[in-house]
């Protein structure tokens, strides 16, 4: 099968991508592990904020739809439980092998600039030959080291909005949240919501990571929020029966003697992302560790395009940030996508207004870290 772009995720930065390189005239491949469309936003029933171009007041889940239906609309092929498994240099100049399977992997050669392989059974393979490659894969959460942080009853926050808002699975009746950034904040709402009690919430940092308008929600809820507190260890044998909190000096040392129990079956870790860029790792991209942008990112330039030619990324594998970042880094890269493929002044004008949007966007306060991450890569490439 051929195809002229080959994007890798399907969340709000792929579908973005996806719709963008589709819009310019582009053919299009999206594929995605999971078994539905739309990545974080499945699982985000909360109101985004911010500008009507930006979706505001519409649900994440919504958004989702709103996306996939653009993208059917369309017409961008989508092969959903494919999991990318590696992009390979092949014997042409420049070009580069994809190779994704959702069961069993085959070795498959190609002749075109880039190779995506795919299983959509244990013994059906295919093959896409692509001119330009998009990874959008998303992150993955982070956890923490304490005794006990293996027992079950103990997830990422993403974990329990899946089981929440996908599965209406309770993941139990008392949850202790780690974390008070947007993500933590915005889980504790939710589980209250669910009728799951939050029996607090707390946070290494001096103060509450996240927005104000996020926090005020919990606190009109009445679940404390321990700030300069960390978790000691889980209490239980054969699950999570309770939690040990500390409070931290300025120094982030444990402060003897403050430790205070709390009792809970569920322990709920909001502590991070770190970027998915394994396909980029492997596929030879130059890679430079950014703590402002979450971890190990590829180096891109403001076109989201790494330092191999034809292999762009965009949303949370480019740095961790928010999802209207994620859809406007996955527009910039489909328009900059097709514009190498050919040369288009209308793609070179989407990229244009899409990146004076994204500066825009991020002139609030909580992406000055961000800034400062992307401004320091972009100097090293």
């Amino acid at each position: 099968m051929d195809t002229e772009v080959l994007v890798i995720g399907g969340g709000p930065a792929g579908l973005s991508a996806a719709v963008t390189a589709r819009e310019l005239g582009r053919d299009v491949l999206l594929v995605d592990e999971d078994t539905k469309i739309g990545g974080q936003l499945v699982k985000q029933t909360h109101k985004f904020f911010g500008s009507k171009e930006h979706y505001c007041g519409v649900r994440g889940i919504d958004i989702a739809t709103i996306l996939f239906d653009r993208a059917q609309n369309e017409g961008v092929q989508i092969l959903l439980e494919a999991s990318a498994i590696g992009i390979y240099e092949n014997n042409s100049k420049g070009s580069h092998t994809g190779r994704m399977t959702c069961g069993r992997v085959g070795i498959v050669k190609s002749e075109g600039s880039h190779t995506g392989r795919m299983t959509c059974g244990d013994d059906e393979f295919l093959e896409v030959n692509a001119k330009g490659i998009i990874v959008a894969a998303g992150a993955s959460e982070n956890m923490l080291a304490f005794p006990n942080n293996d027992l079950p009853g103990i997830y990422g926050a993403g974990a329990v909005q899946t089981l929440m808002n996908v599965y209406g699975v309770s993941p139990g009746e008392n949850v202790l949240m780690v974390g008070s950034g947007n993500i933590g904040l915005i889980v504790s709402y939710q589980l209250m919501q669910a009728g799951i009690q939050v029996v607090g919430i707390i946070e290494a940092l001096p103060t509450i990571g996240g927005y104000l308008v996020h926090a005020s929600k919990v606190r009109r809820l009445g679940i404390p929020i321990y700030t300069s507190h960390t978790i000691k260890e889980a209490i239980g044998k054969d699950e999570v029966e309770g939690a040990v909190i500390v409070k931290l000096d300025e120094n982030w040392n444990p402060i003897s003697g403050t430790e205070k129990f709390i009792n809970c079956d569920v322990i709920c870790l909001a502590v991070g992302l770190s970027p998915s860029t394994e396909l980029l790792w492997q596929a030879g991209c130059k890679m430079e560790y950014m703590p402002e942008l979450g971890g190990h990112v590829p180096l891109h330039n403001e076109r989201m395009e790494t330092n191999i030619e034809g292999i762009y990324v965009a949303g949370d594998a480019s740095g961790i940030e928010e999802a209207v970042t994620a859809i406007l880094e996955g527009r910039i890269a489909g328009a900059a996508c097709t514009a190498k493929i050919k040369p288009s002044a209308e793609a070179e004008e989407m990229v244009h207004n899409t990146l004076k949007e994204l500066e825009e966007f991020r002139e609030g306060p909580f992406s000055q870290k961000i800034k400062e991450g992307k401004r320091r890569l972009y100097q090293l490439t």
